[in-house]
């Protein structure tokens, strides 16, 4: 462990909810990271393990009730959308890196924002902010002062999508994204019936459908910058009866002849400095095998009687989905080791 003075001072605020809940417990082990403040406004003043029984072996750290005015060198903001746009300015203005785990940073057009969430009040901040996908935008990230961290569903559906956009290698008109999600993607405060276990449990049901959900303009946002053409494509969610993982599964038309063989390799390539990637060349992969982790599990096969491609990409979607990737972005932008505090296995069975 590295002596106190040397460690990033970090706060976490929206700490009692599920990005938040995998954002203490990351953080807490994180060898160059000191926890100062979790903000709480549900458990003020009561110890971090009421909300979060798995920490009570930790840490007696209590939550607070706001932020104060102490000085942090990172700043997490894991609450609902609308509250980062008007937190960022005055957090930045007191030298603090943020990095927003809600849709407020996510897109620099704020028109957009508007279309699909509600009037953004800071549109010159969403303009600075970069998009916080690692694989794509690393050296942005190093340089940044505020990040954007994506959504789960577009995490997923980029990675499995961003090769073949690159290499110009499926149309762009047809793209088609199947994905799945475990309840814990709604977050803790959902309390709708749908979310009720004798809903859930047993049952799959789709939502939002037809390009109604919130995270379809930021998957074609991102994958259009990767082509430099603008991409239209169809996504449907589902909702699973399980706790936690998206598994996205996506279809394009090759515009070239390729076999499965040639399309691994060039994933492998592709992904081949990204450490939280996995390239899955001799199975496809299950959310299970990325449980509790910061990784990308990417599968692929060619139909060559459509002369269509199916990627099948797994992540976590309270880390790789959001916690592991804000800690991932937290040290690209203060000069940490990309992987520091995230290189732990997943849970088996």
């Amino acid at each position: 462990m590295n002596s106190e003075h040397s460690l990033l001072n970090v706060a976490v605020v929206g700490a009692s909810g599920y990005g938040g809940g995998e954002l203490l417990r990351l953080l807490l082990a994180h060898p160059r990271v000191k926890l100062s403040c979790a903000v709480s406004q549900t458990y003020a003043e009561q110890p971090l393990y009421h909300a979060w029984p798995g920490l009570a072996h930790v840490t007696k750290m209590t939550f607070s009730r706001e932020l104060g005015d102490a000085s942090y060198d990172v700043v997490f903001l894991a609450q609902e959308n609308g509250k980062a746009m008007k937190d960022a300015a005055a957090l930045l203005s007191r030298g603090c890196k943020v990095i927003d785990l809600s849709a407020d940073f996510r897109f620099k057009n704020s028109d957009v924002y508007a279309q699909w969430y509600s009037k953004h009040s800071s549109p010159e901040l969403a303009a600075e902010a970069v998009y916080g996908l690692p694989e794509l935008f690393r050296e942005d990230i190093r340089g940044a002062r505020l990040v954007g961290n994506p959504g789960c569903y577009p995490t997923a559906s980029i990675l499995a999508l961003a090769p073949l956009l690159k290499t110009s290698t499926i149309d762009t008109s047809s793209i088609i994204i199947d994905a799945k999600s475990g309840v814990s993607g709604a977050g803790r405060a959902k309390f709708g019936l749908d979310y009720h276990y004798p809903e859930v449990e047993s049952s799959v049901s789709a939502y939002k459908i037809a390009g109604t959900h919130r995270h379809t303009p930021e998957i074609e946002n991102v994958l259009s910058s990767q082509c430099g053409a603008q991409i239209t494509l169809s996504f449907t969610p589902h909702l699973m009866p399980m706790s936690r993982g998206i598994l996205a599964t996506c279809y394009g038309k090759l515009t070239r002849s390729l076999d499965t063989r040639e399309l691994l390799d060039l994933y492998t390539e592709e992904y081949a400095d990204d450490p939280f990637v996995v390239v899955c060349s001799d199975r496809l992969p299950a959310t299970k095998h990325v449980l509790g982790t910061n990784a990308c599990h990417i599968g692929l096969s060619v139909d060559t009687r459509t002369s269509r491609v199916t990627i099948v990409s797994v992540i976590d979607n309270l880390t790789k989905g959001a916690a592991g990737q804000a800690i991932q972005n937290m040290n690209l932008m203060t000069g940490l080791d990309e992987t520091e505090g995230l290189l732990g296995g997943g849970l088996w069975p």
